[in-house]
């Protein structure tokens, strides 16, 4: 590659949202190109993957600066920010879980960057804090990750993650005296704590190479063993596999300390498990199941037999019975056969089965005996999403949350045996919802497929075609959208916005074969379902183009880029967030390699190489061609989906927008793919996202 000297001039000049006069960063090109299967494919911008550099870190800066130049001159942007502040400042809390005969919680007082970690000994003592993630850094940039508590709760491990980085770090605390001992294990990611005796097994990385952290593609995962008190370089390796450079690993264990599990994944879909019984000397470990076509996932050890939920030979999953003792396939006994909606979480609570399954992209629960047969279904206050059950398999407490678009998270404590709940905490929020209308209607995709898709609007809406639209989407990695509340959508609903969630194919929504329907070469379909739910929205007299805005982030940063690049003709306002937008190159950084059971690669066929260049956003940038107004956003220490991604395309997009409408970045400092965000860094970014959408979909709110 060519030495290249990046030129930078940065000015803007904001006059309305239709005709900004904006003068980009003047990004410097190369020439670089890579050839796929006999094609040239350019890539001028390829010095922007570079993320240490020098001539990047200008180029970000520069391109901040004029972001943040236009967004200053918003004329309600702090009226915003102060509404939105004033939002989220209300106490919030975590569901409680129970450890050793003692309750622990999160909770955040309100606008404290990080949520705090409580102990109490009955539900109506006294709390006390058990670990304050605010006292480890300054700004709020440390966040805590996950935490495991030792069978006899002398011990708790946990690990933090900096700057929004998907690196933890792992440390050890003593729970009765609070001090944190001398345990430090790094380069651990996306790994359990998973406590046996006086140790824990983890996963972890080679340290990579340094000035690499956040780019290089992550290779050999390994499981160890670490005993409380040594060195991490004295840890025992468990597993590893040296003929599988991407494959990812994960211990975990029965709650009984007998058998060890390590889940072994090539990609977002898919495991194989292996299964040894830590209690007999020497025992190594067999495979309970192959992969890597069907998931699965060991609930407990109950009674001699080990419970797991799977989607082998059932689509949309069923608990399966398994003696170790005869652990074949062919012996495994099923207790909640398949049905028509998705089982998507089991526990086992008070000697209960307690399933729940999705519905039309909602929760329903039901409890079950340990023979699976049905005893009653958990009474929901409404159609909407559980936060998931806590409690322990010998003792009827349980706790689980509750929400929906317009039924802000409450906290109920459920009785197994008795199926009864009764609220335990409820949401201090400023929001009344009886103001506010969510339904939900079914629309028809190019190939005449029925898609859900929930639309939220305050009371007394007309449909006069132009009311403003924000269209949300992800569709992949058979993630399900399910309702939520969020107050950060408030000030857009109460300025007559309308709040919509498309729930298309490549999520979960029914199973796998949903999940399926929007992968690899059929991914368009995906895009498809998106576009028609926008089209639906201006036909229905929702609103119109130039009222419409589009949102989505990772996974849903590709369906926004995708479609803007498709059809940049039907909306107004895109905000692609932290994106995978060169599917050409995805899987060379960090562990995008996993995610190509969803995309496939450029590299295995010249058929895949085609489709991924046929929609990738990066590669279907038009000069000429004039596009929506366009905020894309990430963060420097993204390490999940790089911000190489959103770089490129920024740049490029910039270049070739015939346009008036503003094509910008916001690219946040010491912020990752969102996980563990400062409160702080939530509301500014927040603020700019929805100044930017209302003020160019031409709206004038007030707060």
């Amino acid at each position: 590659m060519k030495r290249l000297i990046p030129i930078f001039i940065s000015m803007v000049l904001l006059s309305n949202h239709s005709n900004s006069q904006i003068i980009y960063p003047k990004t410097a090109t190369g020439d670089v190109a890579d050839t796929y299967f006999g094609v040239k494919v350019n890539d001028p911008y390829r010095w922007l993957e570079n993320d240490t550099s020098t001539a990047t870190s200008a180029w970000v800066k520069e391109e901040n600066k004029v972001t943040s130049n236009y967004l200053s001159q918003i004329p309600f942007r702090n009226e915003l920010k102060k509404r939105l502040t004033s939002l989220i400042n209300y106490p919030k809390y975590g569901s409680p879980f129970k450890k050793n005969g003692k309750y622990f919680f999160y909770k955040n007082n309100g606008l404290q960057n990080q949520s705090v970690l409580y102990q109490q000994k009955t539900l109506t003592s006294e709390p006390e804090v058990l670990l304050d993630p605010n006292t480890l850094s300054a700004d709020g940039t440390v966040a805590l990750s996950h935490l495991s508590f030792s069978k006899d709760g002398k011990y708790m491990g946990y690990s933090i993650a900096r700057s929004g980085s998907d690196w933890n770090e792992i440390f050890v605390m003593d729970v009765a005296t609070r001090q944190l001992l001398t345990d430090h294990i790094k380069w651990s990611k996306s790994s359990g704590i998973a406590w046996q005796g006086n140790g824990f097994y983890y996963s972890a990385y080679d340290a990579p190479v340094a000035g690499k952290e956040y780019s290089n593609k992550n290779e050999y995962e390994k499981v160890y063993y670490h005993t409380v008190g040594q060195e991490q370089n004295q840890d025992k390796l468990i597993y590893e596999d040296k003929q599988h450079a991407l494959r990812e690993c994960y211990a975990s264990l029965t709650e009984d300390e007998q058998f060890l599990f390590i889940s072994v994944t090539e990609t977002t879909t898919g495991n194989s498990l292996l299964m040894k019984d830590v209690t007999k000397p020497n025992a190594i470990f067999t495979e309970l199941a192959p992969g890597f076509e069907n998931d699965y996932s060991v609930v407990d050890h109950v009674n001699g037999k080990l419970y797991v939920l799977t989607n082998w030979k059932a689509p949309k999953s069923r608990l399966m019975e398994v003696d170790p003792a005869n652990p074949a396939q062919k012996n495994w006994k099923e207790i909640i056969p398949e049905t028509e909606n998705v089982l998507e979480r089991v526990s086992i609570i008070g000697g209960k089965i307690i399933a729940e399954y999705m519905k039309d992209a909602s929760n329903h629960a039901y409890g079950f005996d340990l023979a699976g047969k049905k005893l009653y279904e958990v009474i929901l206050p409404t159609l909407g999403s559980l936060g998931g059950f806590s409690g322990d398999k010998d003792d009827p407490e349980a706790f689980y949350v509750f929400t929906s678009y317009t039924f802000p998270p409450t906290i109920y404590r459920f009785n197994t045996d008795k199926n009864t709940s009764e609220v335990f905490r409820k949401a201090e929020v400023s929001f009344n919802p009886e103001e506010y209308i969510s339904e939900q209607i079914f629309y028809t995709s190019k190939d005449g497929t029925k898609v859900p898709m929930s639309i939220t609007y305050k009371k007394g809406m007309k449909r006069n075609g132009k009311n403003p639209v924000m269209l949300y989407g992800y569709g992949g990695f058979n993630i399900s959208m399910n309702p939520t509340f969020s107050v950060i959508r408030i000030p857009f609903l109460e300025n007559g916005g309308i709040y919509c969630v498309a729930n298309i194919r490549g999520g979960g929504e029914y199973g796998e074969k949903w999940h399926m329907a929007g992968t690899k070469l059929l991914k368009q379909n995906v895009f498809d379902d998106f576009i028609a739910a926008a089209e639906y929205l201006i036909n229905q007299k929702y609103t119109c183009s130039e009222k419409l805005a589009i949102d989505g982030g990772s996974n849903g940063g590709l369906l926004i880029g995708a479609c803007i690049t498709q059809r940049p003709d039907l909306y107004a306002v895109a905000i692609p967030e932290v994106g995978v937008l060169d599917m050409l190159r995805y899987h060379m950084f960090t562990i995008g390699w996993s995610w190509s059971s969803d995309y496939g690669t450029s590299e295995e066929s010249k058929p895949m190489f085609e489709y991924l260049k046929g929609y990738s956003p990066l590669h279907n940038i038009k000069a000429g061609v004039k596009y929506p107004a366009t905020l894309v956003m990430t963060g420097d220490h993204d390490d999940r989906v790089v911000p190489a991604h959103s770089f490129k395309f920024a740049a490029t997009l910039q270049a070739a927008n015939a346009g008036t409408h503003p094509t910008l970045i916001r690219i946040d400092s010491k912020a990752g793919h969102g996980a563990g965000k400062p409160i702080g860094k939530v509301i500014d970014a927040q603020t700019d996202m929805w100044s930017f959408v209302m003020f160019n979909l031409g709206m004038k709110p007030t707060f």
